[in-house]
């Protein structure tokens, strides 16, 4: 049975896919005491394709980045399911880290990470409120537009 944030989710019609298995030698989370660390997501869709491919500020336009960090934020609660069994368990978003693969001259960066910020709030409420990174990078892998890290206090 879902729980409130998984109900939530819903709500906003968002179904956690299978989470993505690491395609080097790393893996997706690590639980250290009461901190959950998971690895970057990329923008994959519940499909496996690529939500936006290319680099903002060259072809890839700021709402289409925004969607492509949302989708990252929901890879990386569906690594925090697989981590945890039920994402009521989160006591706090504590920080999100965003890679955005820009063209030098994109400074948007910041409005581009709001697509994963603003998920995080509205299926978590003040839990999801957090601190954040934003680095504009040259490439990610796969071309993916969008990668999203995460640090979260759990119980």
């Amino acid at each position: 049975m879902a729980g409130t944030v998984e109900k939530k989710l819903a709500e906003l019609g968002i179904a956690l896919p299978t989470p993505a298995s690491p395609v080097a030698n790393y893996i997706p989370f690590v639980r250290v005491g009461a901190l959950l660390f998971v690895s970057g997501q990329i923008c994959l869709d519940a499909g496996g394709k690529l939500v936006a491919k290319g680099k903002l500020g060259n072809g890839v336009s700021l709402e289409d980045g925004q969607k492509a960090a949302r989708a990252c934020a929901v890879n990386v609660l569906a690594q925090v399911k697989a981590a945890l069994g039920d994402l009521d368990k989160i006591k706090q978003v504590v920080r999100l880290g965003g890679f955005i693969n820009s063209d030098p001259g994109f400074l948007d960066g910041p409005k581009v990470m709001n697509g994963a910020s603003d998920l995080m709030v509205a299926a978590l409420g003040d839990k999801g409120r957090h601190a954040r990174t934003t680095v504009g990078v040259a490439v990610l892998p796969g071309d993916a537009a969008v990668e999203v890290e995460g640090i979260f206090e759990v119980g």
